[in-house]
């Protein structure tokens, strides 16, 4: 995989740790939250490392059930994906 990629997928989970991040800062106060739907987004573009990081750094949607079921669904279809194309290849 070129330089490029690995560059746009680090920078991606990076992103995905501010925000989970910033998502937990503003619990609880007056600020829109960040919908789950989008931190789960960032995971299924392939942050889910960035994702699980984050949840266990700030122990952030880690006591929400639907939520871990979720981000766990994503992680496996992402580690399926990837073992499907390093077999085909």
């Amino acid at each position: 995989m070129s330089p490029m990629w690995w560059a746009w997928w680090l920078a991606l989970n990076a992103v995905t740790v501010l925000v989970y991040g910033y998502d937990k800062a503003i619990a609880g106060g007056t600020r829109r939250r960040v919908p789950e739907r989008t931190l789960l987004a960032l995971a299924l573009l392939g942050a889910s490392p960035g994702a699980l990081l984050a949840m266990g750094l700030f122990r952030h949607k880690t006591a929400k059930v639907s939520f871990r079921r979720s981000m766990m669904v994503i992680v496996l279809v992402l580690l399926a994906l990837l073992g499907w194309m390093f077999v085909s290849r």
